[in-house]
């Protein structure tokens, strides 16, 4: 059965997002990673806690 459109185009982001994460982690490999990076990779895979609502 064929997929949809809009199945089609969340499956293409994830790849694009899954080739980006990849890349961004073979630069680091080959130069380092600076603090900034670090810190915004170390943010992005934080989880969030449900019960620290901030829009309240």
């Amino acid at each position: 059965m064929a997929k949809s459109k809009q199945q089609q185009e969340a499956h293409g982001i994830g790849q694009v997002e899954k080739q980006l994460n990849n890349q961004m982690e073979a630069a680091a490999e080959i130069k380092g990673q600076s603090k900034l990076d670090r810190e915004i990779k170390k943010t992005t895979h934080r989880q969030i806690d449900p019960s620290n609502d901030l829009s309240k």
